[in-house]
């Protein structure tokens, strides 16, 4: 059964380096509560608000080990106004049999705003 777990996170500025950072570690941590291998993974959507703009976030999960041929895919987020800035998002698709109530979806840093009630 494929399943959709979602993550987010934010960076403190504009520049790859953290762009690239803070993408690894939230992909990664989502994996790790999860307990998902790459093979598992049939595609990952990554949306950035449009103040998040030097680099790919998706350049961070291919460089991964063994995520060389999972699908990533970038796109900016809707220009709300009002809304979290330097904010990158993860919507992770994946074959796994656990019950989408116990999916673990994962926010981070100034990112535990959008979903309180799923941070744990």
């Amino acid at each position: 059964m494929i399943r959709g777990i979602r993550g987010a996170t934010t960076i403190e500025a504009n520049l790859p380096e953290m762009i690239y950072i803070e993408t690894a570690q939230l992909v990664e941590e989502i994996v790790e509560k999860n307990k998902i291998q790459p093979e598992d993974i049939v595609s990952v959507v990554i949306t950035t608000t449009p103040d998040v703009n030097t680099a790919f976030p998706a350049k961070a999960v291919r460089t991964l080990e063994g995520w060389q041929f999972v699908p990533t895919m970038c796109m900016h987020e809707m220009n709300v106004p009002g809304s979290l800035p330097l904010c990158i998002r993860v919507l992770m698709h994946v074959n796994t049999d656990i019950p989408q109530k116990d999916i673990q979806h994962i926010y981070l840093n100034g990112a535990v705003v959008l979903r309180p009630d799923l941070v744990k």
